[in-house]
């Protein structure tokens, strides 16, 4: 738990502290498509198959701060620094060193408590490896049509 709650901390004030491109719109929808995005994937993945779980295998309320507090900010940092008008090539180097850092937060998660939450069922490190680029193809692919639906919004205006 402590583990967790040092994550908690350090993200989020990363987050907000050096958000220089998310403006307030685009952060609430980046939070709340985060939260349920994650938690769909979980119902399958971490209830009905067992592939890992905080905390406990059951459903319980500490389970929940990972998926309302820490990954709607790494989502966040991940959107903030993402080179935008960059070449391709650079985009995916930010994907892959992304991928790279989250892989190394899960092994830390991995530690025994109080430093580790996270346990995995028959889900292993290379599930997320190949995984995790897919999900931050679909954040980056929401986060694109939030902003279009901002430029059309201010448009009406």
């Amino acid at each position: 738990m402590i583990g967790l709650f040092i994550a908690i901390i350090s993200f989020n004030y990363f987050a907000f502290k050096k958000n220089k491109r998310l403006t307030a719109n685009q952060i609430v929808h980046i939070w709340t498509f985060t939260i349920a995005f994650q938690v769909l994937f979980d119902l399958f993945i971490e209830f009905k198959y067992h592939g890992y779980w905080y905390f406990d295998r059951e459903i319980d309320w500490a389970g929940l701060l990972p998926h309302l507090f820490l990954v709607p900010a790494a989502n966040m940092i991940f959107l903030n620094w993402f080179p935008h008008k960059s070449k391709v090539t650079k985009q995916i180097i930010h994907i892959i060193l992304f991928v790279v850092f989250i892989l190394i937060y899960e092994i830390i998660t991995l530690l025994p408590a109080p430093w580790g939450y996270f346990h995995y069922g028959w889900w292993k490190l290379w599930h997320a490896a190949i995984i995790n680029p897919v999900l931050l193809l679909i954040l980056l692919a929401y986060y694109k049509w939030v902003c279009k639906l901002e430029k059309k919004a201010c448009k009406l205006l």
